[in-house]
C-alpha cells in the first residue's frame, strides 16, 4: 500500500492518462486484468474515438433507425419508440434478441467486423512515428490541431490496399478524426499543406517584425504592442504567414490567433488590473480602414470611463451608430 501510494502520488510521471487507468483497472479487478480490459478502459477516455462513434450514431445508425420509425431524436438524445409500453420481461426478451443477432453476426464475420478501422496492418516503429510527428510539428497535417488536444495517428498517404508502402515518405500525421474520415479510400497527401504557413513577404512590415518586439507567440501567430496605440497596452495579434486579410486565414491560423488572444489578455490584465474590458477586431479592406495589408487582429484594452459613452462599442466605427437604443 505505502509503496504504491508513494508511486502514484509522487513518482508517477504522466505524459498521458495510461498509468493511472491501468493501475485503477488492476485494483478494481482483484489485482489482475488482461490487456483487452485495460485497453478498453483506456479507450473510454479517448474523446476523439468517442467523437468518431458519435458521428456514426448520427450519420448512419441513427438515421436508419429513425427512417424505420424505431427511434426518435430530440436535443441530441435518442428515445426508443413505444418503450413505455414494454413490460420488464419484454425488455429482457428484446435485449436477448439483440445479443443473439450480435453473436450471429460476429460469428459469421469474425475478425472482419472492424477490419475497416485498422489503419496500418503492421505497427509503425516508434522511431519512425517520432520522425513523422516531429516533421509535422506535432500537429494534424490536415486540420492543424495539436497532439495535446487530440491523439495523432501515423497514416499511410497511399493506402496499403492501394499498394502504399511502409516508408516514411508514405506517412503523414493525422488526428484520429481526420484519419477516420479519410479512411483507406483516399490517397491525398496533406503534408505540403503546412508549407503555406511558412510564406513570408520580405517587403511587409508585419512579416519582418524584429524578435525583440514579440511579447507572446503561438505556433502560427505572434503578438506585439501596436506602434501607434490608441490606448496603453494596445496589441496586434498577427498570423506568421503573409496573407492580406481575415478572410484569407486558414482555420488553424484562426485557432492559433484565438488561443494567443487569451494568453495576451492574461498578460495585460496581470500588468494592469485597471483593464476591465477589451475591444477586439480586424480591419478588412481599405474602406474598412485597413492600411497594412497583412491580416492582423487588434486587441485593445478598455478601462472604466476611458471614453465618455462606451455604449455600442465597436458599432461606433460608423459615426452616430453606437447608441442603438437612442430615441
Amino acid at each position: 500500500m505505502k509503496n504504491l501510494r508513494e508511486y502514484i502520488e509522487e513518482q508517477m510521471s504522466m505524459s498521458h492518462i495510461y498509468q493511472p487507468v491501468m493501475i485503477r483497472t488492476l485494483l478494481e479487478s482483484s489485482g489482475i486484468a488482461n490487456k483487452e480490459l485495460i485497453a478498453r478502459n483506456i479507450s473510454s477516455y479517448d474523446i476523439s474515438q468517442q467523437e468518431y462513434y458519435q458521428s456514426i450514431v448520427d450519420k448512419m445508425v441513427g438515421q436508419v433507425l429513425r427512417k424505420n420509425k424505431v427511434v426518435e431524436k430530440e436535443n441530441g438524445s435518442y428515445s426508443l419508440i413505444g418503450y413505455e409500453s414494454l413490460s420488464p420481461e419484454e425488455v429482457l426478451t428484446l435485449i436477448e434478441l439483440c445479443n443473439k443477432r450480435l453473436a450471429d453476426f460476429i460469428e459469421k464475420r469474425g475478425k472482419q467486423v472492424f477490419e475497416h478501422r485498422k489503419k496500418n496492418r503492421n505497427p509503425v516503429p516508434g522511431s519512425i512515428r517520432y520522425e513523422v510527428l516531429k516533421r509535422a510539428k506535432s500537429r494534424c497535417e490536415l486540420c492543424g490541431i495539436s497532439m495535446e488536444e487530440k491523439a495523432l495517428e501515423v497514416d499511410h498517404i497511399v493506402p496499403k490496399n492501394k499498394g502504399g508502402k511502409d516508408s516514411i515518405d508514405n506517412y503523414q500525421a493525422l488526428c484520429y478524426s481526420c484519419n477516420a474520415n479519410k479512411r483507406d479510400l483516399d490517397s491525398t497527401d496533406f503534408r505540403n499543406l503546412n508549407a503555406i504557413y511558412s510564406h513570408r513577404n520580405d517587403t511587409c512590415v508585419l512579416c519582418t517584425i524584429p524578435p525583440e518586439r514579440v511579447i507572446a507567440e503561438s505556433n502560427l501567430a505572434v503578438a506585439i504592442y501596436d506602434k501607434y496605440p490608441v490606448t496603453k497596452g494596445h496589441v496586434l495579434i498577427i498570423p506568421k504567414r503573409h496573407c492580406d486579410n481575415y478572410f484569407e486565414l486558414a482555420q488553424p491560423e484562426i485557432n492559433s490567433i484565438t488561443q494567443l488572444s487569451h494568453q495576451v489578455k492574461e498578460i495585460l490584465q496581470k500588468k494592469d488590473p485597471k483593464i476591465t474590458g477589451f475591444t477586439i477586431g480586424f480591419n478588412t479592406g481599405e474602406d474598412a480602414g485597413q492600411t497594412i495589408f497583412h491580416a492582423h487582429m487588434h486587441l485593445i484594452p478598455r478601462r472604466h470611463q476611458d471614453v465618455k459613452n462606451p455604449k455600442g462599442g465597436i458599432r461606433n466605427v460608423i459615426e452616430g451608430q453606437g447608441d442603438y437604443l437612442r430615441s
